[in-house]
Order: C-alpha cells, then structure tokens, then sequence
C-alpha cells in the first residue's frame, strides 16, 4: 500500500485510519520497485489510501511505481487497485498511461447501499472508471470486486454482474464481508461456499471471462492465478478461431 496508511474518506467498512495525511514520499515508487526485485516478485499489487488532498489524488506517484517496477524489474506483471480518482479524468489518465498489466478498482457493492458503504464515492463514477480504462486501453486488463453481506438481496448482486459485464470488465472477484469492529457496518449475512460457487457460475455464464469468488476472496486473492487463466483461456480460443 502506497501513499501513506492515512485515508481521507471514511467508508463504512474500512478499518484504515482516516484522518489528514502529512504529505507524501516521491521516493517511495523507487523503493517499493526495489522490494519488488528483491522479492523477486512475478507479480505485484500496488494499492492505496484514498488522497482527496491531492491535486493529483496520488495518480503521479502511482505511475511512477508502475515505471519503476518495469524498469528494475522487467519480468514482473503490475497489478494496480485503484481510488475511483473523482477530480479530473487527467489523473486516472496517467496511470493509464503507465500501462500496468492489470487495473482494478472494487465497487464494493450495490447502488442502493453505496450512500451508507461508500458515503463519499459513486457506483456509477467508479462503473465509469472501470468502462473508460477498457475504451482507453484495451490490452489493460481490468478487474472489479465485490464484498456480499452488508444487505445486498441476490436481484442486485446479478444487476452488478450486469453492469461489470456491461463495463467488459475481465475479472470479478465476489467475496465475504467481515467486519472489522463494533464501529463499522454490521454483518447481515455469512453466504455458504455454494452460494459463491453458484455466484462464479452465473457470472460467467454471463460473459464474464472470470469469476473468484469465495468466502475469503479478495482483489488481490490469487491475482497471479487469475491473470494467468485468463491468458489461458484467451490463448485457447485464439487457436480454436485459427
């Protein structure tokens, strides 16, 4: 996690601290892209607080990162999660630009529940995002994630599959909502592991290329493994077209 472990939102399920950030590092993508050699990491995921205190909103030093990781480290895909960068489209842009193998911003969950889950955030604006990376760079693989108990009925969860679909998302992830402390947003529903096995079925059977979904799902969950399907699959209709 890039930018500092201070968030200048405050949503309803998160337990990172909120408060005002005290500035930020310009080295940190150097370092973070040294670790990532040293650790000799096929795969990295680069995530952030949320910096509305931003002109930027964090978008330069996430593209450094990027630069950075493919300049020490060639042979490593870059995987970045996102904030929905609300402040101009030019923000989102430069992390476009940087070209990371994968970009992912999580929608969380439901329109009607994104006032009480994600008070400072729109579903739609972060759909949008989700849409206009795919429309801006298509080679860019893009990914979303929802987390399910927070009272949300099935009819929803199938209209955001839709509209990740609708997005030409490549990866849904679909995982259990735990809750962090008695302060944030209570827990409605433990959904059973054949409710998420029912849940990656539909999904892609509704033309999502893939679907992680499961109790302990994450975004990051298996990352390396999902991209890795993915260009399986990709690889494998390819040569049944030729």
């Amino acid at each position: 996690m890039i930018l500092g472990n201070t968030c200048t939102r405050r949503c309803g399920f998160c337990a990172v601290h909120t408060g005002r950030p005290a500035g930020y590092d310009l080295n940190e993508p150097l370092r973070v892209a040294r670790a990532v050699q040293t650790l000799r990491l096929k795969h990295a995921v680069i995530t952030s607080v949320d910096r509305d205190d931003l002109e930027d909103e964090g978008s330069h030093v996430f593209a450094q990162t990027i630069l950075k990781i493919r300049q020490i480290s060639p042979g490593t895909k870059v995987e970045v999660l996102i904030p929905d960068f609300q402040r101009t489209s030019k923000n989102l842009d430069r992390v476009i630009q940087a070209e990371p193998d994968v970009l992912a911003h999580n929608l969380d969950t439901v329109p009607r529940l994104f006032p009480m889950v994600k008070p400072r955030a729109s579903y739609h604006r972060s759909l949008n995002l989700l849409r206009y990376t795919k429309q801006s760079a298509p080679s860019i693989r893009t990914k979303a994630g929802f987390m399910l108990g927070l009272g949300e009925n099935m009819h929803e969860i199938h209209a955001g599959m839709d509209d990740v679909r609708s997005a030409q998302v490549d990866i849904l992830t679909i995982g259990q909502y735990l809750r962090p402390s008695t302060k944030h947003l209570p827990l409605l529903k433990y959904y059973r592991p054949e409710e998420f096995h029912d849940l990656k079925r539909i999904g892609e059977s509704k033309g999502i290329p893939h679907v992680e979904s499961g109790p302990l799902v994450r975004s990051s969950y298996h990352a390396a493994e999902q991209v890795h399907d993915l260009l399986n699959r990709e690889k494998s209709s390819f040569n049944i077209l030729h």
